[in-house]
């Protein structure tokens, strides 16, 4: 056999383990922590690292040692459970597979799918699909495995053995969620889709593309234009976003304000469900009214109720003509004034995002978009598309409009390279703002999203906040649709400092309500959020959430701690 740690053979845990039980859904939920530094961010198209000296045992082992402290110290930090008893079966969520019971999970796997390196133990992969640099929150966790399937008929053999055992089941496409999305806070295995990140039809004349979950919007949009297909998928959030993400969280990125969200643009879904079940949730015309949308249940839930294997997306044709311009001003206030114009005038612009005087100097000082210096000032950055006509009537009318709020230095890219340089200051702000980072400091990075016609009201007091708290924090949002985020750098060594950090998240979060907005605009609620969904919906409208969740997913196994806990 070979000694590749996706093939080796488990052998049985010692008696160091005879305290857990062996039944499939025993009470021991285990947590798994390494000190593995994360290792670099790769392609999720490169294969496995190569061998490690870590056995299955091995693994599960130290899991053993120190999983069950970081459980109950995840448990007290996030959901305040004074003096948790670890191994009295007293549990308020679900019932987890024991070790034993996970490591005869794995190898049923392994047996029924044969001929191909499909699991891996090592302490970096679990690392790595269990704790994000990119979160605001990483409960104290890792998965005991990743599994790499190749198809949804693996994923579904996969799920139905982990609900045969109880094991808990993890989605991984892209890694770039922010609210602790993937983490793994009961063990279990990570489904990474790296393998699967193929498009298996394109219907040209349909202008529609079934794809699977791991290919990027971005590549998806380079292997179309090889194509000739005149065609593109206008989703643009994060660069590194995978569809499959994409769809769990339901996100948007700044094409937003002409082309919507992602559940806009999903035609049909393939899923498997908790005990291996797939379904299909439409068929392929554009439009459908024969049941309950169960696009629209799937759709930001996180793998919460299913893994998707397949989607089915519109695509959009590329626009004749596109434009991009920046423009500055003396205050926040003014340049969401002026935005709140562009949209209530109706004109077509095709993105307006806004970036603070903070976020301006992170660019210039992260060095991400020289030689270019940009003037550190509010400064709002538009994208036009259409007719050139069409595109040359807009400019003016929002460059009246800008100049009408004092907005000033109104630029435009001279061509395509411009384009892109303009608009990278945007797109690079996040990275701009880790690149800062010094020993021992994080950057807290999430959004909330309000009626447009609030948006100067609330920037305005989000940013006194922070300046008052003593916060280096900056603002950007897609503010054509009322959504903005905040990153704040802090240091994590210090207690005081992340308190300051997450009073300012919070406090932000309830302005937000109270402007009738919500919690999150496209980050989803994973595991951070989770009680700022319960300010905004309330307890009924969460029950009926867990009923759903219930039905489809009895034994909580399907992404558990994600989006709300199990009732007590």
């Amino acid at each position: 056999m070979s000694a590749n740690r996706f093939t080796r053979a488990a052998r049985p845990l010692g008696r160091s383990l005879a305290t857990f039980s062996n039944n499939p859904c025993s009470a021991a939920r285990q947590r798994f922590t390494t000190t593995t530094a994360r290792r670099a961010a790769a392609g999720n198209n490169q294969a496995p690292r190569a061998a490690s000296v870590w056995s299955l045992p091995g693994v599960f082992a130290v899991a053993a040692a120190a999983g069950l402290l970081g459980w109950g110290v995840a448990e007290v930090r996030h959901r305040g459970f004074p003096g948790a008893v670890l191994l009295d079966g007293a549990f308020p969520a679900a019932r987890y597979a024991s070790l034993r019971g996970m490591e005869q999970a794995l190898n049923e796997i392994r047996q029924e799918i044969e001929g191909e390196d499909i699991i891996s133990i090592d302490p970096e992969d679990l690392h790595a699909h269990g704790y994000s640099e990119w979160s605001t929150v990483n409960p104290e966790g890792l998965p005991v495995a990743v599994a790499y399937p190749r198809s949804t008929e693996q994923v579904s053999t996969i799920a139905r053995i982990c609900h045969k055992y109880c094991v808990p089941i993890i989605p991984y496409s892209g890694g770039s969620s922010l609210e602790g999305n993937f983490s793994a806070p009961f063990g279990g295995i990570s489904v990474d889709f790296a393998f699967m990140d193929k498009i298996i039809q394109f219907n040209k004349d349909d202008m529609d593309v079934v794809v699977q979950p791991s290919i990027g919007w971005q590549d998806l949009n380079e292997q179309l234009s090889k194509m000739g297909a005149g065609l593109f998928f206008p989703i643009d959030p994060g660069p590194s976003a995978k569809i499959g993400g994409m769809i769990g969280t339901n996100c948007s990125g700044t094409n937003a304000v002409k082309y919507g969200t992602m559940k806009d643009w999903v035609i049909n879904l393939t899923v498997v469900l908790a005990d291996g079940t797939v379904i299909k949730t439409r068929r392929r015309p554009r439009k459908s009214s024969a049941g309950y949308n169960l696009n629209g249940l799937f759709v930001g839930s996180e793998g919460t109720l299913g893994l998707v294997t397949e989607a089915t997306l519109k695509l959009a044709v590329i626009p004749e003509e596109f434009s991009v311009a920046v423009v500055t001003f003396p205050s926040i206030r003014h340049a969401a004034s002026a935005a709140a114009e562009v949209m209530q005038t109706g004109i077509p612009v095709a993105a307006m995002e806004i970036m603070d005087e903070v976020q301006m100097k992170v660019v210039n000082m992260g060095g991400a978009t020289a030689p270019r210096i940009w003037k550190e000032m509010p400064t709002l950055f538009f994208k036009f598309s259409g007719t050139k006509a069409g595109v040359k009537e807009n400019i003016g009318l929002v460059q009246k409009i800008t100049k009408a709020n004092k907005g000033s230095n109104f630029e435009f890219a001279k061509d395509a390279r411009e384009q892109k340089l303009l608009w990278s200051a945007r797109k690079e702000s996040l990275w701009s703002m880790l690149a800062l980072r010094k020993e021992g400091e994080e950057v807290w990075s999430t959004d909330v999203a309000v009626p447009f016609s609030r948006l100067a009201d609330i920037i305005e007091v989000s940013k006194k906040e922070m300046d008052d708290l003593g916060l280096f924090a900056s603002i950007l949002g897609h503010i054509g649709d009322g959504n903005f985020h905040e990153s704040i750098i802090y240091n994590r060594t210090d207690p005081q400092e992340r308190e300051k950090v997450e009073v300012c998240v919070k406090n932000m979060v309830k302005r937000a309500l109270d402007m009738e907005g919500t919690c999150t605009g496209e980050h989803s609620i994973g595991w951070g959020k989770k009680e700022s969904l319960v300010w905004e919906v309330g307890h009924d409208t969460l029950g009926v959430m867990k009923a759903i969740k219930a039905a489809l997913d009895p034994n909580w196994i399907m992404n558990p701690g994600k989006i709300f806990d199990r009732q007590r």
